[in-house]
């Protein structure tokens, strides 16, 4: 397999169509979502057709919960499609387990047209027949294709049921890659591949290209690891034409794949070793769709110079495959992390509260729907986290200190220990004594009344001054912005919160 540089035109021809065709086997992973939005960045730019297809002809793991949540997930991440599930469109139905009767119909046609045939040998039968000739060679070895109707009849006798194999071209399988290049398949490296199973069930390599053919689909841009099935693609494209599927002259599909997703190590990427992989993981920790798709859009596409911070749209109109690296990319969740962030403190105040609710109410913070009273602390809470935070579930971690009910507030262990120590006593008695004394309550009145008792008063630093009014006050050692933190959680319960962590400490 040769790999020269890609230099064809992207885009010619017939409108733009492009597919996402997941399986509905789990949550979406990263790699997953990147051809995503590759596909519909690709179609947006191009004026296309962005199709959304589930493959779920694997029945034995595919489930209706993994497809609901396919679809919930595109339609958090923006990733809307043009036709599909819920949708609709001229091509439907568009879950493979719905168009079951089109497989048959074709393989039917394929046999009978002479592009397949039926084969009866097994596993151990072809290993044996290439051990005898002495060729090492792995997989299946084209013995079947001219069988005679006695062995045939002797196969049936014995009980065997054939499954349903293309018959490859005895030439090499050439085609331009619109990333890779110019990329070649000798035919010894392609045998005949099963298009039916035994039990007469079709599998991946039928149903995927007669999807695409039936579709109108006009380029496969999907991952590097799907490079090997496309010279088995490419010739079934031509038999589908002939034996009448769609129009002889109907433009096949130009291929383009998209360079691997590593992890850590470069090693192929595991929702196991990394769980941010998994896109359920990142939405339930609180990342953006924006910071998400931003940063994956870096995984093996460049929008020009240095700038890595752009919004869906200003991807979409800049798309082109030419910026699309043939190099594998890393995955790190640390960059994530950081691009999320940067997403979150774009976000208008009132979006980001909005953003920020769910996670509360999952937390117990919040009724659902919350109350207007919730709302309003909330609303004034925000801007005291939402730049100091990269996640929402951060966000919520900040804030729980002014929502939490009282009876149930409690002191993280390791913050008391830090700063609740015997020399606590005198800071936690004089902040008491200088807050119960404040004729308003805001920050500046606040933070002049502890700095005068604590700083100028007891001669501390203001790391030990505030310290333990902080941890008595919030729970933690981090929080939002001392006084103003404290102007939140207003009179009453920040002098309740003083008052009980001094009696704690006897």
């Amino acid at each position: 397999m040769s790999t020269p540089a890609a230099t064809a035109p992207e885009a010619t021809g017939p409108a733009v169509r492009v597919r996402f065709p997941p399986s509905p086997t789990g949550d979406l992973h990263v790699g997953n979502v990147r051809s995503a939005l590759f596909n519909w960045a690709f179609a947006r730019h191009h004026g296309g057709t962005y199709i959304l297809r589930i493959e779920d002809t694997d029945r034995a793991r595919s489930t209706e919960e993994s497809y609901r949540g396919v679809l919930d997930d595109l339609r958090w991440l923006g990733l809307h499609w043009d036709e599909g599930p819920e949708v609709g469109g001229p091509h439907g139905p568009y879950r493979q387990s719905e168009r079951l009767g089109l497989y048959a119909e074709v393989a039917r046609a394929l046999l009978e047209q002479g592009f397949a045939y039926e084969s009866y040998s097994t596993d151990d039968e072809v290993r044996a027949r290439r051990a005898a000739r002495g060729d090492k060679t792995a997989g299946y070895d084209n013995h079947d294709r001219e069988l005679t109707a006695a062995q045939v009849a002797t196969f049936r006798a014995e009980g065997r049921r054939p499954v349903l194999r293309f018959r490859m071209p005895d030439e090499p399988i050439v085609f331009h890659d619109l990333i890779r290049g110019e990329v070649r398949f000798e035919p010894e490296h392609v045998p005949d591949f099963v298009l039916v199973r035994a039990d007469g069930f079709p599998l991946y390599p039928l149903v995927n290209p007669v999807d695409d053919a039936a579709m109108r689909v006009t380029h496969v841009l999907r991952g590097e690891d799907l490079l090997s099935s496309t010279p088995r693609q490419i010739p079934l494209h031509a038999a589908l034409r002939k034996i009448g599927l769609v129009e002889a002259d109907a433009p096949m599909p130009r291929f383009g794949h998209l360079p691997f997703v590593l992890g850590e190590g470069n090693q192929k990427l595991s929702k196991r070793k990394t769980p941010e992989a998994s896109l359920a993981y990142l939405r339930a920790d609180g990342y953006l769709p924006e910071g998400v798709l931003n940063y994956l859009a870096l995984l093996g596409w460049s929008i020009g110079g240095d700038r890595e911070l752009f919004t869906l749209e200003e991807m979409a109109s800049a798309f082109t495959l030419e910026r699309v690296s043939r190099n594998p990319a890393r995955f790190d969740p640390k960059k994530l992390t950081v691009i999320n962030g940067v997403k979150i403190r774009e976000l208008p105040p009132d979006e980001f509260v909005l953003r920020l609710l769910p996670f509360l109410a999952q937390a117990g913070l919040v009724s659902t729907p919350p109350t207007p009273e919730q709302i309003e602390v909330v609303s004034a809470g925000a801007p005291l986290v939402q730049g100091r935070v990269a996640k929402l579930t951060e966000a919520a971690e900040l804030l729980a200190f002014a929502l939490v009910d009282d009876s149930a507030f409690e002191v993280e262990a390791a913050a008391a220990e830090r700063a609740l120590g015997p020399t606590a006593a005198p800071v936690l008695d004089a902040a008491t004594a200088a807050l119960s004394r404040l004729a308003t309550w805001t920050a500046a009145a606040v933070q002049e009344a502890l700095q005068g008792a604590l700083v100028e008063g007891l001669g501390l630093k203001p790391r030990l001054a505030y310290g333990p009014v902080r941890v008595a006050v919030t729970g933690r050692t981090v929080s939002p912005p001392l006084f103003e933190s404290i102007e939140l959680l207003g009179r009453e319960r920040t002098l309740e919160r003083l008052r009980t962590a001094r009696t704690g400490l006897g």
